[in-house]
């Protein structure tokens, strides 16, 4: 988890190969952050949203209740939004969808693109 986040000035964008994989699945970049804030804001109570490679290396966005992740159905997460309460509440209190919109100012995309990598290699 923490691999996959950084500093804005140095997170860079997604790699050729996990960009197109992006188009492919969602459309766009952008497309693809609409998609994870909107499951991880309809996470109840704790729990997470995943950014996943399934079979043939398809991109999936996912969600999970408390510590349960995708790697027990298969998927490798290559990206988690962690929405327990205590990822964002001293910044943010109740306002969940503000830490949405945030974090993707902090994804370190080269470890996602390197995730990405091992798991369609």
């Amino acid at each position: 988890f923490w691999e996959t986040l950084g500093p804005s000035t140095k997170n860079g964008k997604p790699s050729r190969p996990l960009a197109t994989a992006i188009s492919q699945a969602f459309g766009s970049q952008e497309k693809l952050e609409e998609s994870l804030r909107a499951a991880a804001a309809g996470v109840f109570g704790s729990g997470w949203a995943w950014l996943c490679v399934g079979q043939g290396g398809k991109l999936s966005v996912e969600t999970s209740a408390n510590q349960d992740t995708p790697l027990s159905a298969g998927r490798r997460p290559i990206l988690g939004i962690d929405v327990w309460e205590h990822a964002y509440y001293l910044k943010y209190q109740n306002r969940r969808p503000e830490y949405l919109a945030a974090i993707f100012h902090v994804v370190n995309w080269s470890s996602v693109s390197e995730r990405f990598a091992k798991s369609t290699a």
